[in-house]
């Protein structure tokens, strides 16, 4: 199947996600995922398996320059000389001489974001990433962090999935042409309780994971980050790409999201969300 590239990065809208997946299992997680036929693959030093990441990517039987790569640094490693010793960190990891997206994970409550988007300019200029972007900003930080970076802010990964009402950072990012990333796609499973997606995901022969997933690509600019740890669930991930809602169907999901349906707020990285 086809995957759609989305943005000025050509970011495959479909990513296999490795948050939280057991260490021994990764590599060959995403050696399948590749084989199945995902192309973008998404994980971060705070997920402490590069290493792992990038012994599934050298397994697979795909090549590095056909694979869309992503990780992520924390704020500890925001100062400018911290950022790139970060990333050269993850090079070593993942055995590879570059990714295609640096994002910053969370923002900092202490360095600010001009500084290490400065860095993260250095590090797309010498060629150690080819493009740069944040998660978990809000829609100002957001704001800074395109202003400071020399080419286009490729993403703002935030948690998205029907059972959360993300609508106003959604427009925002639109509004500047920027693409939004899901992470935990499947609200970490409570996705498959809904009855309103049950009932659709009935009327499409699918299963309520594969609604939730076809939701979020139905809006442009928009990628999804499904994590599996099931060989067997891959292919349906990706057919969800496939399914075509209705706009009344779209509308009943639209409904279900709440500012309260947050799952990932961590004290000591949350910022004040929009």
């Amino acid at each position: 199947m086809s995957i759609t590239l989305i943005g000025p990065a050509q970011i495959p809208s479909m990513g296999f996600g490795t948050f939280q997946l057991e260490k021994d299992t990764v590599a060959d997680m995403v050696a399948a995922a590749l084989s199945e036929g995902f192309r973008h693959i998404d994980t971060a030093q705070a997920y402490e398996n590069e290493e792992q990441v990038g012994e599934g990517l050298r397994h697979a039987d795909v090549g590095r320059d056909d694979v869309f790569l992503t990780t992520k640094i924390l704020p500890e490693h925001f100062s400018p000389e911290a950022f790139i010793a970060a990333a050269d960190t993850s090079l070593k990891r993942l055995g590879t001489d570059y990714v295609d997206l640096l994002l910053l994970h969370w923002p900092s409550r202490d360095v600010p974001i001009a500084d290490t988007i400065g860095a993260l300019n250095d590090l797309i200029s010498a060629g150690k990433v080819r493009h740069g972007g944040v998660s978990n900003f809000t829609m100002d930080m957001v704001n800074q962090a395109r202003v400071a970076l020399n080419t286009p802010l490729a993403a703002n990964q935030i948690e998205l999935h029907p059972l959360i009402d993300q609508t106003r950072m959604i427009a925002h990012l639109a509004s500047k042409g920027i693409p939004v990333e899901a992470y935990s796609p499947l609200a970490q499973g409570n996705v498959m309780k809904n009855p309103t997606l049950r009932e659709i995901a009935f009327a499409h022969d699918a299963s309520p994971t594969q609604i939730a997933l076809a939701w979020i690509l139905t809006r442009p600019l928009s990628i999804a980050l499904p994590r599996t740890g099931n060989k067997n669930r891959l292919a349906d991930n990706l057919r969800a790409a496939e399914i075509k809602l209705s706009a009344e169907e779209i509308a009943r999901i639209d409904a279900l999201g709440v500012p309260e349906g947050r799952l990932v707020s961590p004290d000591t990285l949350a910022p004040a969300w929009d």
